[in-house]
């Protein structure tokens, strides 16, 4: 079953909604979505080598558009919206404890978050929640987001045919590795706060 999923995928990967699917994961993980563009971006750059800088692009604009929803979440849907997300995350309770620091340090968080497995949404979330300058969160998940997918998709560009054998012999263990990476990141989410 992974295999189909794997070959669905790359085959999804050369169609002409590649480039739309990947720029509407990126934008919806950024505020609420718990699966990351990765799983869409590796299979379009093994699939389309050329491009790999024209999809680094889409998926951070798109995360960093997506992240300013999640600002927006935070900022004025806090209540109806933003606490919920929050308390699926198992963050709810400790938003009062957090606010007066991460407005002094959150950047460092949202690029923490914008670059690692962590999940970034529940930090857009308390950036807009807590009030952080605007102007700070949208440099530094620019920064950050644009650090994640180009080197990532520069990275498979310049490896290209021998990493997409690599995840094909192994793709049940990289699958594997994957889940701990993303169950992992939101497990964090609960214990960091």
């Amino acid at each position: 079953m992974l295999r189909r999923l794997y070959d669905w995928t790359m085959s999804l990967a050369r169609t002409r909604h590649a480039e739309k699917a990947l720029g509407g994961v990126s934008f919806i993980e950024s505020s609420f979505f718990p699966i990351p563009p990765d799983t869409i971006l590796i299979p379009m750059v093994l699939a389309e080598r050329r491009r790999w800088f024209r999809y680094a692009v889409i998926c951070t604009v798109a995360s960093v558009l997506g992240a300013l929803l999640g600002y927006a979440i935070g900022a004025w849907l806090f209540e109806a919206v933003g606490r919920p997300i929050l308390a699926f995350y198992g963050k709810e309770d400790s938003f009062g404890q957090v606010a007066a620091w991460y407005n002094e340090w959150g950047g460092w968080g949202v690029l923490f978050a914008a670059v690692t497995p962590f999940p970034y949404k529940v930090l857009t979330i308390f950036s807009g929640a807590t009030g952080l300058d605007l102007v700070t969160f949208i440099v530094v998940s620019i920064i950050g987001r644009g650090l994640r997918f180009f080197f990532v998709a520069w990275l498979l560009y310049r490896i290209g045919e021998p990493i997409r054998l690599f995840i094909e012999k192994h793709l049940g263990l990289l699958f594997t590795l994957f889940m701990v990476l993303l169950i992992g990141g939101f497990v964090a989410v609960r214990y960091m706060f």
